[in-house]
């Protein structure tokens, strides 16, 4: 699939990453790989794993275990310390009977090294609210918890 990326900044760096993201798959995973400095470390909510190599296994996974992944980056901002933060959507379809199509919001703090390479990319997204919630019981439990700690 060859699709240009919908969002593009003054920032090398986030401009190379957010065209990676977005036209992301099985056979693109080694541009991926090329994104992340020798020590990168990589976390999401699921993952905390460190190196290229390590980090490509997490996609090779998401590819593995979800049908038509695909990344939206909908921001990008470079932080006063050098640091980056993308707003995105992550949609999916879900392997169960109904093939529901699904999506993720979230964000990723992004660190670069002296070559712009990414030292740590975090993935902040809450699964509790965005996933768990549609298992049967355990959403439902999971709802009413949340409703009990909400501001009234």
């Amino acid at each position: 699939m060859d699709r240009l990326p919908r969002l593009a900044c003054s920032d090398p760096r986030l401009t190379r990453l957010i065209a990676i993201y977005e036209t992301l798959a099985p056979a693109t995973l080694g541009a991926l790989e090329a994104l992340f400095a020798p020590k990168a470390r990589f976390v999401d909510p699921f993952n905390d794993v460190s190196g290229p190599a390590a980090i490509r296994r997490v996609f090779e996974h998401m590819f593995e275990t979800v049908d038509a992944p695909r990344f939206e980056v909908l921001d990008a901002a470079i932080g006063a310390g050098g640091g980056a933060f993308l707003l995105w959507n992550f949609h999916f379809q879900s392997r169960d009977k109904q093939r529901t199509p699904r999506c993720i919001q979230g964000t990723s703090h992004l660190r670069f090294d002296e070559q712009g390479r990414v030292l740590l990319h975090q993935d902040h997204w809450d699964p509790a609210r965005q996933l768990y919630e549609g298992v049967p019981l355990l959403g439902g439990l999971l709802r009413r918890l949340r409703e009990h700690l909400a501001a009234r």
